[in-house]
């Protein structure tokens, strides 16, 4: 019996993706105030979860982690999988001009993951057994647009990280699978469409997400576009000239 940790436990795609792998498995949710997931607590319970437990994470106290990362261990065994989910979307002209906001853009989304991801492979190669690190990239971060520059180049550089980490990891018993989801409807985006922005063009749900993710590990994959067509659109985007690129709507 494997354990899933998902670290963002409030995450809407997170806990899809957990609840799609959570047969048969214990899963933990790491999130601020933990006390208040029970919608999602019984969500993996009834996706066949052996047993959910809750603990504390704030993903912006980096300090915390290693002691979270150990006791994840020592407390509920070996990890099979862990899902880290956690992030902001921020608001994109604000970030243009508000140093502090477009610093706590980067602080979680960037900055945070790379103390998680990089806490959690030094735990997951001293454990036996093989285990794999799901990362969230987005196509946001392939080719950074001007409609959310800071947002984007967050996951440009966890991109780049991940995908360099998978290769420091290969051969080895810790696996990476990155994820590049397209626009998602969801809780992420409902504010932002609150404000009249539309969904880009092959944007998916965070069923959808999950359903892709939770197929790309079971086929042992180390990457996943979501939708897969996004992948040779985006072969064509990066070779679009810059002229042309930055008036494109988002």
């Amino acid at each position: 019996m494997g354990t899933i940790v998902v670290f963002g436990g409030r995450s809407e795609i997170g806990v899809a993706t957990a609840a799609r792998l959570a047969a048969g498995k214990k899963v933990i949710l790491a999130a601020r105030r933990p006390d208040d997931l029970a919608a999602e607590c019984d969500a993996l319970r009834a996706a066949g979860a052996t047993g959910v437990s809750t603990v504390a994470f704030d993903a912006d106290d980096v300090a915390s982690h290693p002691a979270l990362v150990r006791s994840l261990a020592d407390t509920y065994g070996p990890i099979e999988i862990a899902i880290v989910a956690f992030g902001i979307l921020g608001d994109a002209r604000r970030a243009e001009t508000d140093v502090q906001h477009a610093l706590a853009i980067a602080h979680t989304d960037y900055y945070a993951q790379i103390s998680v991801i990089t806490l959690l492979v030094n735990a997951l190669r001293a454990q036996p057994g093989d285990s794999t690190v799901i990362v969230f990239s987005s196509v946001a971060g392939v080719r950074v647009r001007r409609a959310n520059y800071v947002y984007g180049s967050t996951k440009a550089g966890l991109d780049g990280f991940a995908s360099g980490l998978a290769d420091a990891l290969s051969g080895s018993n810790v696996h990476v699978l990155l994820a590049r989801p397209g626009f998602v409807i969801g809780n992420m985006t409902a504010e932002l469409m609150a404000t009249g922005v539309e969904p880009a063009p092959m944007s998916v749900t965070a069923g959808q997400v999950a359903d892709a993710v939770a197929t790309a590990y079971r086929k042992g994959r180390g990457e996943v576009w979501i939708p897969g067509r996004l992948r040779p659109v985006f072969f064509v985007m990066r070779l679009l000239p810059r002229a042309i690129w930055r008036r494109l709507p988002r």
